[in-house]
């Protein structure tokens, strides 16, 4: 597992909102059982609630996804789906955002 890599949400329950879920989490921490994730929701469900610096716009594909940042979480690697994309492209986009979360600049 690699850092900024978003899986594919295997929830039934949460992925029509959250469909894909982005590790954020260190790769000098590969050998933990958990990662944290940021949850990433279509941005015709999100976006106009958004606040742009934290929760970034990701475009996958053409389509364009909201970075749910205040909703990071911890969970279980063997819980994570599928890999899908590789958004190390964001990286500067979603430090700042953590950045945001825990100092408010």
């Amino acid at each position: 597992m690699a850092q900024f890599i978003a899986y594919k949400n295997p929830n039934n329950r949460t992925k029509k909102i959250y469909p894909l879920l982005l590790d954020i989490q260190s790769n000098l921490l590969e050998e933990l059982r958990t990662t944290i994730v940021i949850p990433l929701s279509p941005s015709s469900i999100s976006s106009s609630s958004a606040i742009t610096k934290l929760c970034p716009l990701i475009d996958i594909e053409g389509k364009s996804y909201v970075a749910m940042t205040q909703q990071i979480a911890g969970v279980d690697r063997s819980a994570l789906g599928k890999e899908a994309y590789d958004l190390s492209a964001y990286r500067s986009e979603i430090i700042a955002a953590l950045d945001f979360v825990i100092s408010g600049i």
